[in-house]
């Protein structure tokens, strides 16, 4: 092959793959989800369906609140957060997230994931961040890490088992500032 046949064949199967070689979430957004096959080597078609579901999860809570967040969870699911006690079940899960879109918004972006040898479940992992107001109308805004765990139902869908989350830890030039 000459070597203009194999450039040809290089930018053609490799456009398709750069296009879609977003990293992160943009929940708002209707373009494909991220995962670069020709930047990242641990790239797996199996990610890349994990990651399209935290996209849909995403987009899903930033127009619904936590309605919306919370339909995304199994029945018997669990949620752990910092200083909280777990929350156990969608009805409790549910009762606890009933913040609305234009009062709070929680934005994620995952780092990475894993998928079980049977394809039934997998986990990602990530950053994310909220954005609220006090009773006062001051801005409060909070960020750390996340795990969520996806387990394939019974009925094909797929559904949240376990969401954790926890605080970034202070930045190491943090600890000793004076106000």
């Amino acid at each position: 092959m000459s070597r203009l046949t194999l450039l040809c064949l290089s930018m053609v199967f490799a456009a398709p793959l750069a296009a879609s070689a977003q990293v992160g979430i943009d929940p708002l957004s209707s373009s494909p989800s991220p995962a670069n096959a020709l930047t990242n080597p641990s790239y797996k078609v199996d990610i890349a369906f994990l990651f399209d579901l935290e996209k849909k999860f995403a987009h899903d809570t930033a127009t619904g609140g936590g309605a919306a967040f919370a339909k995304w969870f199994a029945d018997d699911a669990v949620t752990l957060a910092d200083s909280e006690a777990p929350v156990i079940g969608l009805a409790a899960i549910a009762a606890n997230t009933t913040w609305s879109a234009d009062q709070y918004q929680l934005i994620w972006t995952p780092d990475g994931g894993r998928m079980s040898p049977a394809g039934d479940m997998g986990f990602t992992w990530g950053h994310y961040a909220g954005h609220g107001k006090d009773r006062n109308g001051n801005a409060v805004d909070t960020g750390g890490r996340y795990m969520t765990v996806w387990k394939r139902q019974a009925d094909g869908t797929w559904k949240v088992e376990l969401d954790a989350s926890n605080r970034e830890p202070a930045q190491k030039d943090d600890c000793c500032k004076l106000p």
